[in-house]
């Protein structure tokens, strides 16, 4: 994305946020007092479902493109390109692994009931279908079903799985031609603006999308529902809270800085990315602010970008908690299997998804298609809260790819830690 449209979307971010709120507030009166209204308001869900599920294919293709192209090849790039994606696939994998394992633990959707409705199963019909079929024919039908018959066949279809494929396929073979592969690299990026555009189209819907979700909710299973979501969102801020804190400061403090000082150094981009829920608007300033803490132009120039691309960690964790959350208020069993393909696709869904506003519910979409018996129509339940979700996402992510630079410098040998602490004790006083 552009900094001329990351400059022109953010001013609009923050009035749309007002609008969901207004949208949350009126579904929870409208399901209360008038139940029977409500439920005649399932369609402005049904039709921001539709929307979403309309971009996912093309989205996630050239995001998953895009991101791997970015990145560079690993021949070029060297042993910092290598130690860079060790890590944040490392990084990524752990923080999954752990939110699902927490979100087992806790059962976040405990005492609330969801059965997907007529409505909901026509919505998604076409989903619904290519994942049981791929599920039905077991691990070697997975592995076969991975592969499509054609690019178009998988586009038609909308199998995410066999689109995410060919996507990850053509972007290694991209990142290696080079300078040959320069034109369809650039086409691709081009139709990732396009698409992302269109994204933020169907998003203005969003509010609209929210009022018939929380309105359907509430007049189907009552206050109760809406407490849950809430408690599901504190419980997302709290786990990125753990994450922030525990984690990434740790890594800090095993680097040899002090963690809440490197966070002071960083309050104001923290802010801003907290207003917009973006932190593509602050890439710049963490790169030169990096820069100044003592590290290397070469490390914070490809770990940095790379990072909003491929270390998305936020995301991660709340994939992990949506997935168990949504199985658990459908009361679906999810066997290892099914836990493990959906890590794995997880993983996959999330590289490059930066920058564009609902990205987590459709790769959340695309990730339960590895686990089908879950109701893709359950997402509705999330898309009321998905705003109120996305200020940590963002701070998470922003928080991560902050991080990221000073665990590889260090790693290098080349970070400056006494200019560090003496750039931060300046910022700071």
């Amino acid at each position: 994305m552009s900094a001329r449209e990351t400059a022109s979307a953010a001013p609009t971010r923050p009035g749309i946020f007002i609008q969901v709120i207004v949208a949350t507030l009126a579904g929870i009166l409208l399901g209360l007092f008038a139940p029977h209204l409500s439920l005649s308001c399932r369609w402005l869900t049904d039709l921001f479902l539709r929307l979403i599920l309309m971009i996912v294919g093309p989205l996630l293709f050239c995001i998953v493109v895009t991101g791997i192209t970015g990145a560079g090849s690993l021949g070029s790039v060297g042993r910092l390109g290598s130690r860079s994606l060790i890590y944040f696939e490392a990084m990524t994998t752990l923080v999954l692994l752990l939110s699902v394992g927490a979100a087992l633990l806790i059962h976040p959707g405990r005492g609330m009931n969801y059965t997907p409705s007529a409505e909901d199963a026509r919505a998604v019909a076409s989903y619904a279908a290519n994942a049981h079929a791929l599920h039905a024919q077991g691990f070697t039908g997975f592995i076969l079903n991975l592969v499509p018959r054609s690019p178009v066949a998988a586009f038609a279809e909308g199998n995410i799985l066999q689109i995410l494929f060919f996507a990850v396929l053509l972007g290694c073979c991209l990142s290696r031609l080079g300078e040959t592969g320069a034109p369809v690299t650039r086409l691709i990026e081009s139709l990732s603006t396009l698409f992302s555009r269109m994204m933020r189209v169907i998003i203005a819907t969003a509010p609209l999308g929210v009022f018939g979700a929380v309105a359907t909710t509430v007049a189907e299973y009552g206050l109760d529902a809406i407490i849950h979501l809430a408690s599901f969102v504190v419980l997302y801020f709290s786990a990125i809270g753990f994450f922030i804190v525990v984690i990434l400061g740790g890594l800090l403090a095993l680097c040899g800085l002090n963690p809440l000082r490197f966070a002071r150094y960083f309050r104001e981009e923290i802010l801003i990315v907290t207003a917009t829920t973006s932190s593509d608007s602050v890439l710049p300033s963490i790169m030169a602010k990096l820069e100044a803490l003592g590290m290397t132009r070469q490390v914070v120039g490809l770990v940095v970008p790379a990072g909003y691309s491929l270390n998305l960690d936020a995301l991660s964790i709340y994939l992990g908690f949506a997935v168990v959350f949504l199985a658990e208020v459908t009361h679906t069993p999810l066997t290892v299997t099914q836990i493990l393909s959906m890590l794995a696709t997880a993983l996959i869904t999330s590289k490059g998804a930066h920058g564009v506003p609902g990205i987590a519910i459709v790769v959340l979409a695309a990730t339960l298609a590895a686990a089908p018996s879950i109701p893709l129509s359950s997402l509705v339940l999330l898309i009321a809260v998905d705003w109120f979700s996305g200020i940590a996402r963002a701070v998470g992510n922003l928080a991560g790819n902050c991080v990221a630079p000073v665990v590889i410098a260090a790693w290098e040998g080349s970070l400056d830690r006494a200019q560090a602490r003496r750039v931060m004790e300046q910022a700071n006083s």
